[in-house]
């Protein structure tokens, strides 16, 4: 465990391109939804706060994941667990960054939670494999946004700036592969103006005349919402599918992961298979389901039920788990490897990372 501790210190710059802030940790200790302001935590807890105690003979088991599309996928569950609905009891940790997850879980506050898909690797290379990854629950997010209409390929980039955060984490990775693969120097062809927070690229996209920003959902609605000049230029998804559909083993770009301790997988497996077939079905429900997933998208304090309708049908939340997992992950990380080993831990991770639900 100290060995994972001292993991953070390393890891804690990869932060995950769906939050945008940093956040102090603080949670809720009596309500199922805790009503706290952007730069806090929220703790969603299953039926033992409601007026029903939870079940005692059903294991809890604590989850974390980020405020934007890795929580957005969970709130069906999280709802059902309220209820006392769902098969276990379950207390969700809403959470603004990975300096707040990623402690947690290497402390085993947590059990499961969502990650950075890059960050995982680096954990399991980095903790004697002490986590798996489950399932890949977000693809890209990330799209190129201006304020103008010049931009309508990743070649008319050349010569101008982009505001961007995420630097040291799958924003900055994704723009440079997708510059390089269309003929640019990301160090002279452009100028990319790092910012700690998605706001404050938005900020600068106000007071920018034709200003190019990169920015995930649902933060590209939010910005549509304060400035209706935003419009978006470049899927960034759509642009790194294009170059990967030649290659021998197309990978896909990714956002979002969900791990598990394996101590933790070890121990309960009928309940770990059990939320993972709830996790899906909730993802499935979300996609389905746009208005009543919104509303509760809303209850849970992840952002506002008239953003997050719009902000769905671009926030590609999934469930993929078995091989194509393994696939897909394997081939995004490979692509992160050549660029830069450290980003992944040094070392593609071995088959042992790849959770599987036992026989």
């Amino acid at each position: 465990m100290k060995k994972l501790l001292a993991v953070l210190l390393s890891a804690t710059f990869l932060a995950i391109s769906a939050a945008g802030c940093s956040s102090q940790s603080s949670a809720s200790s009596s309500s199922a939804s805790s009503e706290t302001s952007s730069d806090q935590s929220i703790e969603v807890v299953s039926s033992e706060s409601a007026a029903e105690p939870a079940d005692s003979e059903k294991l809890t088991i604590r989850v974390g994941a980020f405020k934007g599309p890795t929580a957005m996928g969970m709130v069906k569950l999280m709802e059902d667990s309220e209820s006392g609905e769902a098969a276990n009891n379950y207390t969700f940790s809403i959470m603004g960054s990975v300096d707040e997850v990623t402690p947690k879980l290497l402390q085993g506050e947590l059990d499961i939670a969502a990650l950075p898909a890059n960050l995982a690797s680096v954990l399991y290379n980095n903790s004697n494999a002490e986590i798996q990854v489950t399932n890949i629950n977000t693809l890209g997010v990330l799209y190129i946004v201006e304020t103008g209409d010049t931009i309508h390929s990743v070649a008319d980039l050349k010569g101008k700036t982009i505001y961007a955060s995420g630097k040291g984490a799958t924003p900055e990775y994704a723009l440079n592969y997708l510059l390089v693969q269309n003929g640019l120097d990301p160090a002279s062809d452009v100028t990319i103006e790092w910012k700690s927070e998605h706001t404050e690229c938005v900020a600068a996209l106000a007071q920018s005349e034709n200003g190019i920003a990169m920015l995930p959902q649902p933060f590209v609605t939010t910005a549509q919402a304060q400035n209706a000049n935003i419009r978006v230029a470049l899927d960034m998804t759509q642009e790194w599918e294009a170059l990967q559909a030649n290659t021998e083993h197309p990978s896909a770009l990714l956002t979002g992961v969900t791990v598990v301790r394996t101590e933790f997988a070890k121990e309960h497996p009928e309940e770990v298979a059990a939320f993972l077939e709830e996790y899906q079905a909730s993802t499935e429900y979300v996609n389905a389901n746009i208005p009543e997933a919104s509303a509760l998208i809303e209850k849970y304090d992840i952002v506002p039920a008239a953003v997050a309708e719009k902000a769905l049908p671009q926030c590609n939340i999934v469930y993929i788990d078995g091989d194509q997992m393994k696939d897909q992950l394997g081939g995004y990380l490979a692509v992160l490897m050549e660029q830069n080993p450290k980003s992944i831990g040094g070392a593609l991770p071995g088959e042992d990372f790849y959770y599987s639900t036992p026989e």
